[in-house]
């Protein structure tokens, strides 16, 4: 059995709706993604050391990403009465997120070098500490895939993973960098 299959089946408890195996040579970091950051539309520039500025300059982040050749994707998907249902995305989201600190926990014992990219800031602790103190549990910060620069279609689509369900869904996604 392959590194990704043993990947997927310690994550299997975790309840992703959909894994596919990542290609690290896949990833491309964009200054245009993280420009979007710079607009500070989600209010966590500046306030999350999981975001930029805190999470590095793109170089930085390259930098961490450059050892790892394979991870695994994983990604949730919620289903949603109309494209205004906020309830039914924040469910997906608490969901994706649950799913995905699990699986990060199963994954840690087996590759300790993990390197989690997930959906949305990192929530680990309640209120981040950005900038007046270093993070409380940097090993179990988790920067956003937009944060670190990557058009989240594109590397779904460089994978072999669908990220547009058709009308009235929102898919949550995520990866796992594991060697």
């Amino acid at each position: 059995m392959g590194e990704y299959e043993n990947a997927r089946q310690l994550i299997g408890e975790a309840d992703f709706d959909h894994t596919a195996c990542l290609d690290c040579a896949t990833i491309r970091l964009l200054p245009e993604v993280r420009q979007m950051c710079e607009a500070n539309t989600c209010g966590q520039y500046g306030r999350n050391w999981a975001c930029p500025p805190g999470c590095g300059s793109l170089e930085e982040c390259g930098e961490r990403i450059a050892p790892y050749r394979f991870g695994i994707l994983v990604q949730s998907v919620g289903e949603l009465e109309d494209s205004m249902d906020f309830e039914g995305m924040q469910e997906t989201e608490a969901r994706h997120k649950k799913a995905f600190f699990a699986g990060a926990d199963l994954l840690r014992e087996r590759y300790p070098k993990l390197l989690c990219l997930g959906a949305g800031c990192c929530t680990v602790c309640k209120a981040c500490s950005y900038p007046d103190e270093p993070c409380r549990f940097p090993a179990k910060r988790i920067s956003s895939l937009e944060s670190y620069g990557i058009v989240v279609s594109d590397l779904c689509r460089a994978n072999g993973m669908d990220y547009y369900y058709g009308p009235n869904t929102i898919a949550y996604t995520g990866c796992y960098l594991l060697g």
